[in-house]
């Protein structure tokens, strides 16, 4: 029964390492990406109607061809985590991978046509596993959306501020685009983007005057304080993850030395003196094997600035 127990760590430890050994290798990151994208075009080619008719049953060959290698895919990503699967569900991507190939069999979401496209619509957003500068991005998305959410309550307020005052000024002589609250915000919605204001501020000056600060205040406001507030939120949130993504890379295990390896020199002097030494007794060990290869020639001379017998010296100096 011992033997059995301890036997079974040493198997998900092998299992383990196999897996670990494929998902980790480059050849196996290329070929899924090259699947992601050709699970892309074939969504795109199902877009035509004259071609998902001629092609539907090939396409549907296609389809469970895809999704087979997908479940194999992600069995050997947890394959890899066989040791500890703990670590398996920490990793964001492995849980998002998961839902998207699983929920494909799903009875209600199978027969679902349209949450199955979108569903497989989603696999298309794995790609950003397997590129870096995408993850980071999309990460730093993920990270922005307090800030946006900040960003949205104060534009939210400042255009039915700015909505309500154009409805009291200029319903009567603009109901077009000011005849009503909505019709307000849209208006200005619009403006936000400088999408026709060389026409609003013609038709506000016709009305009065004082329509130029009105307009002039909210595009500033609008156009230029909030769009920057937001751009710096995204920046921010940009930076940290390009900072959590490089705490990660160094947060990785590095690889073992191979064997028989000596360890970098860290700057110690008893190392630096074993090495020395060391080095001083394999000199020794070639000058004894070229004596016995030679007999009758006597010891070669000794390097030049050692005296002979260097073994002993080599004893001296480690004292």
């Amino acid at each position: 029964m011992t033997d059995r127990t301890a036997r079974t760590p040493r198997r998900r430890q092998a299992v383990a390492g196999r897996c670990r050994e494929i998902t980790e290798a480059r050849w196996f990151a290329v070929l899924v990406f090259a699947l992601i994208l050709a699970n892309a075009a074939v969504l795109g080619v199902e877009t035509y109607s004259g071609l998902s008719d001629r092609w539907q049953q090939g396409l549907r060959t296609t389809e469970y061809a895809f999704l087979a290698a997908f479940t194999v895919e992600i069995l050997l990503r947890a394959g890899a985590h066989a040791d500890r699967p703990k670590d398996f569900f920490r990793d964001p991507w492995n849980l998002f991978d998961l839902v998207v190939v699983l929920s494909a069999f799903l009875p209600v979401i199978r027969e679902n046509g349209t949450v199955l496209r979108l569903l497989r619509l989603a696999r298309v957003l794995r790609a950003a596993r397997f590129l870096p500068q995408l993850r980071i991005i999309l990460v730093a998305v993920g990270r922005s959306l307090p800030g946006t959410a900040s960003f949205l309550l104060v534009g939210g307020l400042l255009l039915y501020l700015y909505a309500m005052v154009g409805w009291i000024c200029f319903s009567a002589e603009d109901p077009e685009h000011f005849g009503s609250l909505g019709r307000a915000v849209l208006t200005l919605f619009l403006l936000m983007t400088l999408d026709g204001l060389g026409d609003a501020v013609r038709a506000g000056l016709e009305i009065s005057r004082w329509s130029i600060l009105y307009y002039a205040s909210y595009v500033l406001l609008a156009s230029f304080v909030l769009v920057n507030v937001l751009i710096g939120v995204v920046i921010t949130s940009l930076d940290e993850a390009r900072s959590m993504e490089a705490d990660e890379e160094a947060a990785r295990p590095a690889e073992p030395p191979a064997a028989g390896a000596q360890p970098p020199y860290t700057g110690d002097p008893v190392l630096l003196r074993a090495r020395v030494a060391a080095a001083r007794r394999a000199l020794d060990d070639l000058e004894r094997a070229l004596a016995d290869t030679a007999p009758g020639t006597g010891p070669p001379d000794p390097l030049p600035g050692r005296p002979p017998g260097g073994s002993r010296t080599v004893a001296s100096s480690g004292g």
